[in-house]
């Protein structure tokens, strides 16, 4: 059965499971990344991404992988994309007829 579960936002994780359960404000773990209070803020409440850089100092600051952070954010814009993308103006080719060329 297949569902279709909204995608989560990365700064939703980061918000609820790393900042709130730790009980670090915002501008003690923005300042932890070396990053703007603005910056984190839109991040948590999920009006911007994570970028590899920012990825990389969040691993050092909590003690994952940068690659955890890459791949939640990979997840969430593929979900997102794949919901909102306008399929009608795709062309599709014949994969076979492709590869006798």
């Amino acid at each position: 059965m297949k569902r279709n579960l909204a995608p989560i936002h990365p700064g939703e994780i980061l918000r609820e499971e790393y900042i709130q359960e730790s009980g670090f404000t915002i501008t003690e773990v923005a300042k932890g990344l070396g990053i703007s209070q603005a910056n984190l803020l839109a991040i948590v409440n999920e009006r911007a991404g994570i970028s590899a850089e920012l990825a990389v100092k969040l691993s050092e600051t909590f003690g994952n992988t940068a690659q955890f952070w890459v791949n939640l954010q990979k997840n969430y814009e593929l979900c997102h994309d794949k919901r909102n993308i306008n399929r009608s103006k795709i062309k599709h080719f014949d994969r076979s007829v492709v590869l006798s060329r």
